[in-house]
């Protein structure tokens, strides 16, 4: 939404950008000007989607290690150089230079080599606020503000009560967000791959979920799944992946699932679908020891196997320890009682400057729009 800087520019207004991706998509996003001049976009023909050539390392981004073509957000897979995705995120980042700052949902132990880089390039401050339901949490349960929501979907609160029935640790959530859509044929794939692991899950379906189609599932996996499966068209996230059920998540890398489920010390099976999904996931399972990548174009072995290896495995365990370690650094940067002053990392102390930042640059414009 940068084209606001222009408005707030004219009429002598501070803006202040909210970036809704991780620290570690929002670098990748800056360094697109440099993918396009060094040659490596747009690509020469579609084999080039193929034949290996996604996985060239792109050693030269700092503050990111062994990152490949096939991890940077996937609007530079084009052979269009006036592609629109490509052209408007240069165009985006551009701006961004003119901000009064640059906010993010992260927070800094979580994304600290990247958050480095991103501050040694940009001229605005960056203030990382994340997580920004964990701040939230901060406000007593007394005060308006904690009532208010950002689902665009109706939430459905039975699947809670489901879930309170349930072991710990026993339950696969399974989430593609607001916007991925899949074919009729993965959605089967996920449907029996979750069927033949013999776990107990709790899926969110959308009704838009598969493209020009709709989503029916058979009466053969209704059944096969009857006494261990919940399915439903949305639920309150935040809730499901902090209840002691839940044992790990199945998602698409979108950026609000993946720091709702590492608040949620909840580790992942990843199926990025477009844009910076498959950076979130390459962090998440290579950087953050917390998640596994479905490699497939969704085939239920596959998917039966790495959910038993999620949820039964030893590296299963290992990214539960790796996902609790990461929630309670999360939580110590949200927490009041821990902030400091100057301390970069503290979420909880980061927010606070950017709140001062705020009103110490509106009192000081002069302008009309705010005197009147």
């Amino acid at each position: 939404m940068s084209f606001t800087l222009d408005a707030a520019e004219e009429l002598g207004v501070p803006e202040f950008l909210f970036w809704t991706t991780s620290a570690c998509g929002f670098l990748c996003y800056l360094h697109y000007k440099g993918l396009v001049e060094k040659g490596y976009t747009p690509l020469k023909d579609e084999s080039f989607l193929s034949n290996g050539y996604l996985n060239t390392v792109i050693g030269w981004i700092p503050g990111m290690k062994d990152i490949r073509l096939k991890d940077i957000p996937t609007f530079i897979r084009t052979t269009d150089r006036n592609d629109i995705m490509t052209n408007f995120l240069l165009t985006e980042t551009e701006r961004a230079q003119k901000a009064s700052g640059i906010i993010l949902n992260t927070f800094y132990d979580l994304e600290s080599d990247v958050l480095n880089a991103i501050r040694s390039i940009l001229k605005p401050p960056v203030y990382t606020v994340g997580s920004l339901q964990l701040l939230l949490n901060q406000i007593p349960e007394t005060n308006p503000g904690r009532s208010l929501g950002s689902n665009l979907w109706k939430e459905d609160p039975r699947c809670l009560e489901w879930l309170d029935s349930k072991e710990h640790n026993s339950v696969v959530y399974v989430n593609f967000g607001s916007v991925t859509v899949m074919t009729l044929e993965q959605l089967v794939e996920f449907a029996w791959g979750l069927a033949n692991s013999k776990k107990t899950f709790l899926w969110v379906i959308r009704p838009d979920i598969v493209a020009g189609d709709t989503a029916v599932l058979s009466s053969e996996f209704s059944e096969e799944t009857r006494e261990r499966g919940f399915l439903t068209s949305w639920c309150p996230q935040e809730e499901v992946l902090n209840h002691p059920a839940v044992g790990g998540f199945l998602t698409h890398s979108g950026w609000n699932s993946t720091i709702e489920s590492i608040c949620g010390g909840v580790p992942m099976l990843c199926w990025p679908f477009f844009a910076e999904q498959q950076t979130n996931c390459r962090y998440s399972c290579k950087e953050w020891g917390i998640g596994m990548e479905i490699e497939s174009d969704a085939k239920r072995e596959e998917i039966e196997s790495l959910v038993r290896e999620l949820m039964d495995g030893e590296k299963g365990r290992e990214m539960k320890r790796r996902a609790e370690e990461w929630r309670r650094l999360a939580e110590e940067s949200c927490s009041a009682a821990a902030a400091g002053g100057d301390d970069v990392a503290s979420s909880f102390s980061n927010f606070g400057k950017l709140v001062d930042k705020l009103l110490k640059t509106l009192m000081m414009s002069s302008s009309p729009a705010l005197t009147d």
